[in-house]
């Protein structure tokens, strides 16, 4: 189940992000776990009172983060350590609220929230999407990362593509998409129904590169950090372009991603992030190694509350 963010006239809408989550229920898991807390023994990891998963990750001095393996977002390096942008961003944000130490679990990008909400981590550290449907079941960071989308297609491109809309006039084009990724969405409100949906992205590249698929729909950025470290794929990436949905804009931000009940957890984060995302030179310098440019910092007027809501009409 997905839903879109649409608006009109938002003049610097850039590049950037990853996908979505179609879960709509939360996942209560087994043997006492409950939604918004892990319990055990009786005692529930849960914020009681907005403050109580904050104390408890400042008492064991680690947070438990949830990556989906989107990069340059967030991966495990083949020396186990975590990368990644948003990595690059919690390494130095968390240690400030005093909470030293990270510690990273992969999970299927539908997996994020339902793990979330049942306790099996802490937050999610994916770039994922501010959607109103997400909205509802978790709480989301102030934005952290804008995007686009693009296009991955066999070298040579031989169908011809450059954004959705040359898909649907293609007619004949296969396109694989991230399963609950926002493209998903995106093919479903254009009536693309030739579609293959991929658990993951090296599942996408792999489609387009073996044949089994004419595209791969998803973020810009991370489409073309997989074609970069993967010069025999035999794939090219499209010029990025911003989705349009019954001839209306569609804006990409990204953030981190918390249990409603965790509010201190929040705030504090947010507080933190604020001297990041407030100073160019600081944004860069944590996550300009990973493609991400001054183009990909979110606007300052830009709310949570307003990706939340859909409503932009008051941007201009």
């Amino acid at each position: 189940m997905t839903q879109r963010l649409k608006f009109a006239g938002l003049a610097a809408v850039a590049a950037l992000t990853l996908g979505m989550t179609a879960a709509c229920g939360s996942d209560s898991g087994s043997g006492g776990e409950t939604t918004g807390g892990e319990t055990n023994g009786g005692e529930t990891s849960g914020d009681a009172g907005g403050s109580g998963t904050l104390d408890r990750l400042r008492d064991e001095g680690t947070i438990k983060l949830a990556i989906a393996d989107e990069r340059p977002y967030s991966w495990v390096g083949d020396d186990g350590t975590p990368q990644g942008a948003t990595i690059a961003m919690h390494e130095k944000i968390f240690p400030e609220i005093g909470i030293p130490n990270i510690e990273v679990v992969e999970v299927d990008w539908n997996s994020l929230i339902p793990g979330l909400n049942a306790g099996r981590f802490d937050a999610v550290s994916a770039g994922m999407s501010i959607l109103p449907d997400r909205c509802a079941q978790a709480a989301f960071s102030d934005p952290e990362i804008m995007y686009t989308t693009a296009l991955m297609v066999p070298e040579g491109n031989p169908k011809g593509l450059s954004d959705l809309h040359s898909v649907v006039d293609a007619g004949d084009v296969k396109l694989a998409v991230l399963a609950g990724g926002i493209e998903s969405g995106y093919a479903d409100d254009l009536g693309i129904g030739n579609t293959m949906k991929v658990d993951n992205a090296q599942d996408g590249m792999d489609a387009v590169s073996n044949g089994r698929a004419d595209a791969f729909a998803m973020t810009a950025i991370s489409l073309n950090w997989m074609a970069t470290n993967s010069p025999d794929a035999g794939v090219e990436v499209t010029p990025a372009f911003v989705a349009v949905i019954d001839d209306v804009k569609q804006i990409g931000a990204g953030s981190t991603v918390f249990r409603k009940e965790d509010t201190a957890l929040l705030a504090a984060y947010n507080e933190a992030l604020s001297g990041i995302t407030s100073d160019v030179d600081t944004y860069l310098g944590l996550v300009g190694d990973y493609g991400f440019t001054a183009e990909n910092l979110p606007p300052a007027d830009l709310t949570t509350e307003q990706l939340c809501s859909g409503d932009l009409s008051d941007l201009s």
